[in-house]
């Protein structure tokens, strides 16, 4: 089974933060609570339109993260609901309190876009790429987290959000980077729920944001060679879809975790948490390795920390090696 809303061929890019903002104006043009807010970040091309729309919804703090955070709690207490932007890794660094306290403690109804999230951001070195967002924020109760793999689905994700009366992250990746859109334009964002991507009873591969592209890249290379891999897009990290998870481990026998930042707390250990306590299988977890991030190009970042499709399909020959060897025993 393949999920109804996957595109047959996936040659179409589009930047994910444009079509956030997209998702921002229309929301913004049916709804007068909706508040855009900035802290050192800019709000791109289709932003300046939500701009001379609507002045008086958007603001911009500056150099000040956690006063961000601070002063959306604030919005929504009156009754607005305010998307916050700023990069992830001050956005988590620097409003960390804040999105804990004032947000997800007091339940306020703001939005966290964090952007430039993950490893494959450029030449901006390691004081802007993020490893640790995931495992920061899984944490802090109340809080969901979702997780777009595409422009579509981060579209659907705003809204989803915006429907939603609670706190909610959007962690979005570089927002200059194109990344191939997977999906249809009907695409239904259920929070809470996986995408089943790719049928397979040999091995899942359980994969989140700009990084499915690459799951599904290597499930069709496996394929030519004879296994049958299942593709799970988590799109909500939190609250996670334990039901899929377990039927991936249930029917498949092995999984593979695939993401763009740390491993340790991240999906990979979501996954593990789970599946270590309901049904034991080997894994394997492709993402950083207790390390930080560093400059490059795209492809070659993800040749260095092993998030290639390659490298999936590898790290799927030696989770199913282990398979077969724990029936052997």
């Amino acid at each position: 089974m393949k999920t109804q809303y996957l595109r047959e061929v996936r040659d179409d890019y589009e930047n994910m933060y444009s079509a956030h903002n997209r998702a921002l104006i229309q929301l913004a043009r049916k709804d007068d609570r909706i508040i855009s807010c900035y802290g050192d970040f800019p709000p791109g091309e289709i932003g300046e339109i939500f701009q001379r729309e609507f002045p008086d919804r958007i603001i911009d703090v500056g150099i000040a993260e956690g006063h961000l955070i601070s002063s959306a709690a604030g919005l929504s207490n009156a009754g607005f609901i305010p998307f916050t932007h700023c990069h992830c890794i001050f956005g988590v660094g620097l409003g960390y309190n804040q999105i804990r306290h004032h947000v997800a403690y007091d339940r306020r109804n703001v939005k966290v876009v964090l952007c430039n999230a993950g490893i494959i951001w450029g030449d901006i070195g390691p004081s802007h790429l993020v490893v640790e967002d995931l495992a920061a924020l899984r944490v802090i109760p109340n809080l969901t987290i979702l997780s777009p793999s595409d422009a579509i689905s981060t579209e659907k994700a705003t809204v989803a959000a915006a429907e939603h009366v609670g706190p909610v992250v959007i962690r979005l990746p570089y927002v200059m980077g194109t990344y191939p859109t997977l999906y249809r334009d009907d695409l239904v964002f259920e929070m809470g729920k996986a995408l089943h991507l790719h049928d397979g009873d040999d091995v899942a591969i359980i994969a989140t944001g700009i990084l499915v592209s690459d799951a599904l890249e290597a499930a069709e290379q496996l394929a030519r060679e004879g296994i049958r891999a299942r593709v799970l897009d988590i799109q909500t990290i939190k609250p996670l879809d334990e039901e899929a998870v377990r039927a991936a481990a249930e029917e498949t026998g092995a999984i593979v975790t695939v993401e763009d930042g740390s491993i340790v707390g991240g999906l990979g250990g979501a996954i593990a948490e789970l599946v270590s306590e309901t049904y034991p299988v080997p894994m394997r977890r492709i993402g950083v390795r207790d390390q930080f991030g560093e400059s490059g190009k795209g492809e070659e970042i993800k040749e260095h920390y092993g998030l290639s499709p390659k490298s999936i399909a590898r790290a799927v020959h030696k989770v199913l090696r282990d398979k077969r060897n724990l029936k052997k025993g």
